[in-house]
């Protein structure tokens, strides 16, 4: 098999179609760039999931000198209270630990995490933050008979479960993931359409130079394969843009974000660099299964 000859006939196909060569790379490009966003948006997910699920707890809020929520009647909880409940906490089934964080805690915990918005930091005092106990749970999935146990016990004003909030995130991101993945999809089976018609187009424009190799005895491999490697030229070069939008994706959008909502855990370079082999596997794949699937059907060799 004379390689110079491969090689020029790919040369030819390409030059030839080029705008619909361009069209491949480019849709090729976007498919992947949005399947590889999919998957490093699963794989962020995941690994918040293993970070927080891990921390998630539920929320106590005492009644304060500022009591306003209905079940604290305008009244304070007292110290006995407040040792009492602890107590009655941390003998419940399914809990692991308790800890009581006072309103100065509190402030202060306020001020790390709003530092940014003044005002709303110089309209709160420490009065306005309310004492309450982190109560750390055994199995975070097994929050309900701890929540329904206190929710409305004197001296309580809110029970809150950090999964909840945790949840509403991470349902948020998995809807970002699976828009991101109907699209990479969609674009890819656009790919495939364009990859075919690309393939069909070269065949008829060389359909001579086919006939004549037949006639000479070629096999269909060796008339089939310049075809073959034009798609996955095409599907190689999109696969390189698809990585650099990764890397851009990486490094403006998920690390930003990470640094903006705390995550706790971030995405890692190594984690990138699966996702872009993979996705450029998978680009080269499609475009060698489109390119046989189009010669098989409008080749006749």
């Amino acid at each position: 098999m004379r390689a110079n000859f491969i090689f020029s006939e790919v040369w030819i196909g390409l030059r030839r179609n080029l705008t619909m060569t361009l069209a491949v790379v480019i849709t090729v490009a976007v498919g992947m760039a949005m399947l590889g966003i999919g998957l490093m948006i699963n794989a962020q997910v995941t690994m918040m999931k293993d970070f927080w699920y891990d921390k998630v707890e539920v929320s106590v809020f005492l009644c304060g000198k500022n009591p306003t929520m209905p079940n604290c009647k305008g009244k304070p909880i007292s110290p006995q209270q407040s040792k009492a409940l602890q107590a009655e906490i941390q003998g419940m089934s399914g809990v692991e630990n308790v800890l009581y964080e006072s309103p100065d805690q509190a402030y202060a915990n306020f001020q790390k995490s709003y530092g940014a918005n003044k005002a709303l930091v110089d309209a709160t005092t420490v009065d306005d933050m309310p004492a309450s106990f982190r109560v750390k749970l055994k199995d975070p999935n097994n929050y309900q008979p701890v929540v329904q146990a206190l929710t409305g016990k004197p001296g309580v004003a809110q029970v809150t479960n950090q999964k909840d909030l945790v949840d509403k995130l991470f349902g948020l991101l998995d809807k970002l993931r699976s828009a991101a993945l109907a699209v990479a999809i969609v674009l890819v089976l656009a790919a495939a359409l364009l990859i075919g018609n690309t393939v069909r187009l070269s065949a008829f424009n060389r359909r001579r130079e086919t006939g004549i190799m037949r006639l000479v005895g070629a096999s269909n491999l060796y008339i089939q394969l310049p075809f073959v490697m034009e798609g996955v030229i095409a599907g190689l070069i999109g696969g390189v843009f698809a990585a650099v939008m990764l890397i851009v994706a990486k490094v403006f959008l998920f690390e930003e974000i990470a640094r903006s909502f705390a995550f706790g855990s971030q995405l890692g370079w190594n984690d990138v660099a699966s996702v872009i082999t993979l996705t450029m596997g998978i680009g080269v794949v499609i475009c060698v299964l489109a390119s046989f699937i189009t010669l098989r059907r409008y080749l006749r060799v």
